[in-house]
């Protein structure tokens, strides 16, 4: 019950006044169609990311020269951030390296051919590498802005136990989250996927995207983070298969045998998800005030629903606050405030 309607009489009145079968499809145009006769776009952030599936390298040097003619592919798509994989620079390359050697390499010239791209296509980018701070190394991703400055990093925190025992330093259990033009973002590093301790931090904070190079694919494991946390997660993979996954964990783009090195896709800041019930009295009064503006799509079995902003000036936040919604993440955090005070 909520209120006086329950679940069984609301779905009897609304498939009267709106025709049987209405909830579970779209509620309003989806992709092109609306779109096109709006003569407007939904807001969008493009994201680039890499495998190196099949690459190798003499030395570092040569493997940055080839994730840069990766990245330059993606270079009229106009990307707003590009990921590249776990310590790409050392990994299937001919030439032995100490870690120690690797990390120090970092505040030398070795990566500064990035640093450039970066600046010059005016892009994010998260560059993973082995780093050096306080005379300890580290698995880290340091983000580079679109000037091409170094803004921040982020120390793997989970390694495995194969990396402690050749000498890298687990990170702190609190991973920063970066403030892009875009929107905030986060990272997480390989074994991270394990752990769900910065996954849950990352989007305490506000997190919009997380990013997650890596050594391996993880397949599920990527995409039940994504709807665990209501989050885009974007992994880059050293082998296998990369993803782009929306925030209901479905693959929104991703490599594959006729495009093996690099996915770039657009995903939408202005989308979330709230649980079906009982938001789902307000769904006719949102369509009839924003009709071809929004996208609702209800998941029946999970009884999840996402309601996505199709025009770049309808904020999502603001239709929330209007009909009175919650999120599906701050709806559960409310009711494990409750649940807390009454035990």
């Amino acid at each position: 019950m909520c209120g006086a309607l329950s679940r069984r009489s609301f779905i009897g009145k609304a498939s009267v006044g709106l025709g049987a079968g209405t909830f579970g499809l779209p509620l309003a145009l989806n992709g092109s169609e609306g779109l096109t006769k709006m003569n407007r776009k939904p807001p969008e952030v493009w994201i680039g990311t890499v495998s190196s599936d099949g690459l190798s390298a003499e030395n570092p040097s040569e493997m940055i020269g080839k994730m840069l003619n990766i990245l330059e592919v993606m270079v009229p798509f106009h990307p707003d951030i590009l990921c590249l994989p776990e310590t790409f620079a050392f990994s299937n390359v001919a030439d032995r390296y100490q870690l120690r050697e690797a990390a120090e390499a970092f505040s030398g010239t070795l990566f500064a051919p990035l640093r450039n791209f970066a600046g010059l296509h005016k892009c994010y980018l998260i560059c993973p590498t082995y780093i050096l701070k306080n005379d300890s190394v580290y698995n880290a991703a340091v983000l580079i802005n679109r000037k091409g400055e170094i803004v921040g990093e982020y120390l793997k925190m989970h390694p495995a136990e194969s990396e402690i025992e050749a000498g890298i330093r687990p990170g702190p259990l609190d991973p920063p989250v970066f403030e892009a033009d875009f929107g905030k973002i986060g990272i997480q590093i390989c074994y991270d996927v394990k752990w769900d301790d910065g996954w849950s931090r990352l989007k305490q904070q506000g997190a919009e995207i997380i990013f997650w190079p890596s050594a391996y694919p993880a397949g599920k494991e990527i995409c039940s983070k994504a709807w665990q946390h209501q989050v885009y997660v974007v992994s880059s993979t050293r082998k296998g298969i990369t993803r782009i996954c929306d925030i209901s964990g479905e693959v929104i783009a991703n490599t594959g045998f006729w495009q093996p090195n690099y996915t770039c896709a657009p995903v939408n800041p202005e989308k979330v998800l709230i649980p079906t019930w009982p938001y789902v009295s307000e769904f006719p009064a949102i369509i009839q005030k924003y009709n071809k503006k929004i996208n609702i799509r209800t998941f029946d079995e999970e009884e999840w629903t996402i309601i996505e902003s199709l025009d770049a000036e309808l904020k999502i936040e603001g239709i929330i606050s209007e009909f009175g919604l919650k999120t599906q993440y701050r709806a559960l955090t409310d009711v494990e405030k409750i649940q807390k005070l009454k035990r």
